[in-house]
């Protein structure tokens, strides 16, 4: 893997992937970072689900912001469609395992799933208060925290309120589409990392991101401060203005 911002002209090891993805310091506040891969066509998924687009480069890179979270955050879809499970490497400086928050309108979970069952830390589920008790009482006897929020959803403001009281300021979004749609529209996301798959997907698939057209009326700008290369893969890292140092 080599840096092609800023220029570089050895390999990346994983310490400089550490050094190059680490989140601001001293936050006082949720700071949210979404990661997605996307085909060159522009897909999301093959197949319904991101893995086929996935490559040993991004998969090292997804290893390292999950060491670097504090929480993975990732809608109830995805968490179904991916085949959840818990976290397993602790986090690179407070040795603590990333917990798993799964955001939910219905909590309709299965609680045999790997999220419960394959997992060293007890998942966090936020889920709307409509949400049906009995699907809320069998996450809980599963060993979930379950939270409900006021509503029908659970929006990004409440989603970034329950972190908060929770002292879970390094948030790694793990998507789905809409989750990330949902963020954009609350103007959420301080920071996207995408990697773009050598790959043709072709007509059918979704955006990375999801939702009713006509929510945002003017395009959130990024900067693009880290681009790394490996094998026909591009590992890009944007951050909104004044939210990202320049990686030196």
């Amino acid at each position: 893997m080599i840096s092609l911002l800023p220029p570089g002209s050895g390999e990346v090891s994983d310490a400089d992937l550490a050094r190059r993805y680490a989140y601001p310091e001293a936050l006082d506040r949720p700071y949210v970072r979404v990661n997605f891969v996307a085909s060159a066509d522009g897909a999301a998924t093959v197949g319904g689900v991101s893995g086929g687009l996935s490559s040993a480069p991004d998969r090292r890179v997804f290893g390292v912001l999950r060491r670097l979270a504090e929480v993975i955050v990732v809608g109830a879809q995805t968490a179904r469609a991916e085949d959840y499970r818990g976290a397993r490497k602790p986090n690179l400086l407070t040795g603590v395992v990333p917990r798993i928050a799964v955001l939910t309108a219905t909590a309709a979970l299965d609680p045999g799933a790997k999220l419960f069952t394959d997992t060293s830390v007890p998942p966090l589920i936020l889920a709307a208060s409509t949400a049906p008790p009995d699907n809320l009482g069998r996450l809980a006897d599963a060993g979930a925290e379950v939270v409900t929020v006021a509503g029908d959803r659970v929006t990004p403001e409440l989603m970034v309120a329950e972190l908060a009281a929770r002292g879970l300021h390094r948030v790694l979004c793990e998507g789905g589409p809409r989750l990330f749609g949902d963020l954009v529209v609350a103007d959420a996301v301080d920071e996207l990392c995408l990697t773009i798959a050598p790959a043709l997907a072709g007509p059918g698939a979704g955006r990375i991101v999801g939702g009713p057209p006509g929510a945002v009326q003017e395009p959130r700008t990024l900067r693009l401060v880290s681009a790394l290369f490996e094998d026909g893969s591009l590992l890009l890292r944007y951050g909104r203005d004044g939210s990202v140092a320049r990686i030196a």
